[in-house]
């Protein structure tokens, strides 16, 4: 449905999306995540068209957003954080005219009646927006991108400043569009990603660091085997429990609870499951145990290692050259001339380098495209021939 192919966007010499690509499958609803200013609503105005690429390829469902662009964005029905609202109209009134913007002429009052009821919008419809709650507001720019019942839905933040009760209504109700539609999800709330996505595509820094199923990601970034354990322990035995037990690494208190429990942190070794061992051991100490479970890392923890191991990437790199610099600047005149002219040298050089690297890939990409073009006109007169030949034998019948 969504072909990110190779897209780098650049304004003068800075580079906000970098090489990065992607695929969104058709009625698949992903998380499209990442950190302020990590090149994610670049990346999703680019897709809607509203923003060209600097290079790279999108394609819409078939449609190339540069070569096809109305045709392209026919497809989408995007909800940016903040839409804007004309309070002066009425719920119905803002659809229709949200309709005569996207050209809806075939059936348009059955259109904006399904669109309404499907957003749970019909008793407010003669409304003035300006009179509505911030809940109902967010389903009117939601009727807004539904209209025309377009293939993809685009929607940015879109439970931002909801009550609790306005964010479950309005997941349930883009769970249920996913069934119908492909969406792409950008939300700072990530267990609203968890519940919501199938898939999560995080950038960073401009580029693609991570994409899977928040399940996956949850799994891969978990570092240790831990059990949180609640007990009541009158003897104070419990940090002598490892001694007890093998494959413990550590034992470390969290709190003292105000009931007299406590609550603590075991560390096991990776391959070790100490549970029966702890229901076991812990009563023949007097130890009462309240409350035991294993430790769960959400799709929040998997976000903030990722992002934090692509910072540290790019932190080494920075220290590295202030290091560089501060050699050079210790040098004397002749030496720091010499050795400022290298480092130009070995720039120029892996710049270079850098270049025909991405040349190389674009023939290659270049080669492809044509032969894809190739195989797909041989396939056209394919069938254009079986079609005239099983036209000819019917003819012949007759």
């Amino acid at each position: 449905m969504i072909e990110v192919k190779n897209v780098t966007k650049k304004y003068g010499s800075t580079t906000v999306v970098n090489n990065i690509s992607f695929e969104v499958k058709d009625n698949e609803v992903v998380g499209f995540l990442g950190p302020n200013g990590a090149g994610k609503s670049t990346t999703m105005n680019m897709i809607t068209g509203y923003i060209e690429t600097t290079k790279g390829k999108i394609i819409v469902n078939g449609y190339d957003v540069a070569k096809s662009p109305i045709k392209a964005k026919k497809q989408i029905g995007y909800m940016p954080e903040s839409v804007p609202l004309y309070n002066e109209l009425t719920v119905k009134e803002f659809v229709n005219y949200m309709a005569d913007l996207r050209r809806v002429k075939k059936n348009k009052k059955e259109e904006v009646s399904k669109v309404l009821e499907k957003t749970g919008l019909t008793n407010v419809q003669n409304k003035l927006i300006k009179n509505i709650s911030r809940g109902y507001k967010q389903r009117v720019s939601l009727a807004g991108a539904l209209i025309g019942n377009p293939d993809i839905l685009i929607l940015d933040e879109p439970t931002v400043g909801l009550d609790p009760k306005q964010i479950t209504e309005i997941r349930a109700l883009i769970k249920s569009l996913g069934k119908e539609h492909t969406v792409i999800l950008s939300s700072h709330i990530l267990s609203e990603v968890s519940q919501i996505c199938e898939r999560v595509i995080i950038i960073n820094h401009g580029k693609i660091v991570a994409v899977d199923t928040p399940e996956n990601l949850e799994n891969r970034t978990q570092n240790d085997n831990s059990i949180i354990v609640t007990v009541e322990d009158k003897d104070s035995k419990m940090e002598k429990i490892g001694k007890k037990i093998k494959g413990i690494k550590q034992i470390k208190l969290i709190k003292d609870n105000e009931d007299g429990t406590t609550q603590y942190v075991i560390t096991a070794e990776n391959d070790a499951d100490i549970r029966k061992q702890l229901f076991e051991v812990l009563p023949k100490e007097n130890i009462t145990i309240f409350e035991l479970k294993k430790t769960e890392n959400t799709l929040e923890d998997a976000f903030l290692k990722i992002i934090d191991s692509k910072d540290d990437e790019l932190n080494k790199v920075e220290e590295k050259k202030a290091k560089r610099k501060k050699e050079i600047a210790e040098l004397d005149p002749r030496q720091r001339k010499a050795a400022i002219k290298e480092d130009k040298k070995i720039a120029k050089k892996e710049k270079q380098e850098q270049f025909e690297k991405e040349w190389e890939e674009d023939q290659k990409r270049a080669k492809a495209e044509k032969e894809e073009k190739k195989k797909l006109k041989q396939t056209k007169k394919d069938i254009k021939k079986n079609k005239n030949s099983n036209n000819a034998k019917k003819g012949g019948k007759k």
